[in-house]
């Protein structure tokens, strides 16, 4: 494994040549980005969301040039607070070109993941997996191009993937 800084992360995603898919399994996330956003929304405020001008944008650039960009995100029900908001502006990703599907912990039991929790795979070429506190904050992120770990998280997304339920279709218990 090889760790990597979240510059490199973007340039990964950024980089695609056909695809990335990404595997999202906690319930909530702590990044310094989004915890003000999603202050506001608890507090009814609106956002006009330019500080997802620039991922909106890559994901628009990678769907006009015919490449994919698929995020399955694992949630217990009833959702998080975290998983609420992140679902109240979703359609701007899959406006952009983005496919979200989700998937109830509850039906995970017998699928197989990588014990890491969270993961992009790229090209089916390189895993990058994202390592989290438990205040949900970024600790470590690592990549690898080992055969074997791509085929497992790409397995495990895929599973994930055929059993979860479109963005736009899901209903949280």
């Amino acid at each position: 494994m090889r760790p990597v800084g979240y510059d490199e992360l973007n340039q990964l995603c950024k980089g695609i040549r056909k695809s990335f898919v990404h595997l999202e399994t906690r319930d909530a996330y702590g990044t310094g980005v989004e915890l003000p956003h999603m202050a506001k929304w608890r507090r009814g405020e609106p956002d006009d969301f330019a500080w997802l001008g620039w991922w909106l944008e890559m994901l628009r650039g990678h769907c006009a040039a015919g490449r994919t960009c698929r995020r399955a995100r694992i949630v217990s029900e009833p959702v998080s607070d975290y998983q609420r908001w992140t679902m109240s502006h979703a359609d701007k990703f899959i406006d952009a070109g983005e496919d979200i599907r989700y998937f109830p912990r509850s039906r995970l039991a017998a699928v197989p993941l990588p014990g890491s929790g969270d993961f992009y795979v790229f090209d089916d070429e390189l895993v990058l997996f994202l390592h989290y506190a438990g205040n949900g904050t970024n600790t470590l992120f690592e990549t690898t191009e080992d055969t074997q770990t791509v085929r497992t998280c790409r397995h495990a997304f895929e599973t994930v993937w055929d059993l979860a339920t479109p963005f736009r279709e899901y209903r949280s218990e």
